[in-house]
């Protein structure tokens, strides 16, 4: 259940990063109490995670998530590259989630 906790914080720590750029710098309102609430929610499913999970372990497969979903929708939402050394670099953080996950 942990593992599952943490994918959801991953989730949420995606919503709030993707969140950030619509907020302009929060000067826009409900991006921003939208953006703030997922921040929220995701330190929070992280805390609950960590009860049972390494705090490393957690931590580094949280940043994953985000950093690899961040990365996908910065693509679909707003045409960043999506060239071969950015999509080499997203499956080494891939496969670093896997290896911790492994690990633990």
């Amino acid at each position: 259940m942990a593992w599952m906790i943490l994918l959801l914080a991953g989730l949420f720590e995606v919503a709030w990063a993707i969140g950030l750029k619509y907020t302009e710098g929060f000067t826009r309102l409900w991006p921003s109490v939208g953006t703030i609430a997922a921040m929220i929610v995701s330190v929070g499913l992280l805390g609950i995670a960590m009860r049972n999970l390494p705090v490393g372990t957690a931590y580094a497969v949280w940043v994953g998530v985000g950093a690899v979903g961040t990365v996908i929708l910065g693509i679909v939402l707003f045409n960043e590259p999506a060239n071969a050394a950015r999509m080499a670099s997203v499956g080494l953080i891939i496969a670093g989630i896997i290896g911790l996950k492994l690990a633990t």
